[in-house]
């Protein structure tokens, strides 16, 4: 089992900046990715980057690509998931997500994410 702990979210102004932290304990030598999905109100949740967790590997959604920043501190097992620029449109619970070693499944997936946190709130006003 791994679980997973968000921080980081909060209200900020167009053109601001947040950075998310996601905390992973239990099993992490089990992870083979770490991801950050976002769900705003009436819409699906949808990818926005992901990281292999051996940190070789990252990919953003085309929205956030150039403002937004996935990495990781293995020291701490921490991802996070720096955000500039920030527009009103990136308002969302923001999740975080674990893949587990299973074999090759592609990260931007949601269904292929095994571990989940609570989510954290991000409010960006205009």
């Amino acid at each position: 089992q791994v679980e997973l702990v968000e921080s980081g979210g909060g209200l900020v102004q167009a053109g601001g900046s947040l950075r998310l932290s996601c905390a992973a304990s239990g099993r992490t030598y089990s992870i083979n990715a770490m991801g950050w999905f976002r769900q705003a109100p009436g819409k699906e949740r949808e990818f926005v980057a992901a990281l292999s967790w051996s940190g070789t590997s990252t990919n953003y959604a085309a929205s956030v690509k150039g403002r937004f920043t996935i990495s990781k501190n293995n020291a701490k097992n921490t991802v996070y998931l720096q955000m500039n620029s920030l527009k009103p449109e990136d308002t969302a619970v923001y999740y975080c997500a674990a893949q587990r070693m299973t074999g090759w499944r592609s990260m931007l997936l949601g269904l292929n994410y095994d571990y989940w946190g609570q989510g954290t709130q991000v409010t960006v006003s205009s």
